[in-house]
């Protein structure tokens, strides 16, 4: 049986480009996983240090790309505790990662979040801590859906 939903590592060379030539981060970084047995999602962790003071936004780049099925999505959401805590939100609200977003040949479905913190405290990180979260979620469709023929070459807003 092949490969059914997960996470992968971008390349070197993906990570090379968006991230830096730190080859000792590219191989200790953790890939998502789930905290506790129960957990419904997966924490996604920082690459890197970073404070973000009230009002003030970041984009930051996760070295995570991810597949699924055709009728599967993946919906990240901020921790918990960062939106109790922070009042940290994401920028487009609920980032959905569509299955052929997966290795595109824009940036091989390399998985970025961007946060502003709405709040009144500094939210403050040390690589490696978990940020954010995520969960595949199957979806369904319309008796009239007519499928597009065409195909995903890159990430946010691509397709219009």
């Amino acid at each position: 049986m092949g490969k059914i939903r997960g996470f992968e590592k971008i390349s070197v060379n993906q990570f090379s480009k968006d991230i830096n030539n730190d080859v000792n981060l590219y191989g200790n970084y953790k890939l998502p996983c789930r905290a506790t047995r129960k957990s419904a999602g997966y924490d996604f962790y920082s690459l890197q240090d970073f404070k973000l003071n009230p009002g003030e936004e970041i984009k930051l780049p996760t070295g995570v790309k991810t597949y699924m099925q055709d009728d599967e999505e993946l919906l990240l959401f901020p921790r918990s505790s960062v939106g109790f805590k922070y009042n940290v939100k994401f920028n487009n609200t609920i980032p959905k990662i569509d299955s052929d977003y997966y290795n595109n040949p824009d940036n091989e479905g390399h998985i970025w979040i961007k946060f502003t913190n709405t709040g009144s405290k500094v939210w403050e990180v040390k690589q490696g801590e978990a940020i954010a979260q995520g969960s595949f979620y199957k979806y369904l469709k319309a008796d009239n859906d007519i499928p597009k023929n065409k195909e995903r070459i890159g990430g946010l807003g691509s397709t219009n």
